[in-house]
């Protein structure tokens, strides 16, 4: 499978070349082209430097895993191409509502089911809808403040992209530590587009962890920065009792 990276920091650049070890071709970009020598030095012909546009092009599905200060430029430059894929995105916003998905009410599964190990294409399992949740006790909003996670505000910057959530909880070197070793990691996904949850899901098993989906765009406020999911590494067998928790802290 050819597979672009938009954006190859430390992440990027890691997603990039376990993609390569899998035996995929990869195009990866930077607003720095100059520091993707070595990673392309290092792919073993797997790996090949290319602009934003040509990245996203080339590649039948793809990592978006920028600065979050450069995703709304990488999205004008990758939007078209990126049209109808499936992108994996990987970013943390720098600012982020304090409060998780409003009107998601504490531990209640979707339709679905709270979350599921899908070791292959989760096909049986529905997509819980949830709605939201409200401000924690004794905080507000301020006026005019987004209450959208980052992955919903890239979905309004790219409606027609097939996004999923994942890789955005823990750091590259956590992910590196684990990556293959029993206990399995877990690794949270987020998304309501059929498509992308089944891609996501082979890729991380690919990799090396094991996929749990904790529900569609809303839920990735619970992954991001100021959510309860944010740093916690997490073995697939406690994923589900950790999914719980975090949704149990949620007034």
């Amino acid at each position: 499978m050819r597979i672009g990276v938009i954006g190859a920091g430390q992440l990027g650049g890691t997603l990039a070349s376990w993609c390569a070890e899998s035996g995929h071709e990869v195009a990866v970009t930077s607003r720095h082209p100059d520091r993707l020598t070595d990673l392309v030095e290092h792919g073993d012909g797997h790996i090949r430097a290319m602009t934003v546009p040509e990245a996203a092009a080339f590649g039948e599905i793809a990592f978006f895993a920028p600065n979050w200060e450069s995703a709304h430029e990488a999205i004008d430059l990758a939007h078209d191409a990126l049209s109808g894929k499936v992108v994996i995105d990987a970013t943390n916003p720098s600012t982020v509502a304090a409060s998780p998905p409003p009107g998601m009410t504490p531990g209640a599964p979707g339709p679905g089911g709270l979350g599921a190990f899908a070791p292959g294409f989760p096909s049986a399992l529905e997509i819980p809808a949830f709605v939201g949740v409200p401000d924690a006790p004794g905080t507000s909003r301020a006026v005019g403040a987004s209450t959208k996670s980052g992955f919903e505000q890239l979905i309004s910057w790219a409606p027609d992209v097939h996004w999923v959530k994942a890789f955005n909880t823990i750091s590259a070197d956590v992910l590196g530590r684990r990556r293959g070793h029993d206990p399995l990691l877990a690794e949270y996904l987020c998304t309501d587009q059929r498509d992308a949850r089944e891609t996501a899901c082979r890729i991380i098993q690919e990799l090396g962890f094991a996929p749990f989906f904790a529900g569609g765009p809303e839920a990735a406020r619970l992954t991001e920065p100021g959510g309860p999911l944010q740093m916690r590494e997490v073995d697939v067998k406690d994923a589900k009792d950790v999914l719980a928790e975090a949704l149990a802290t949620i007034h």
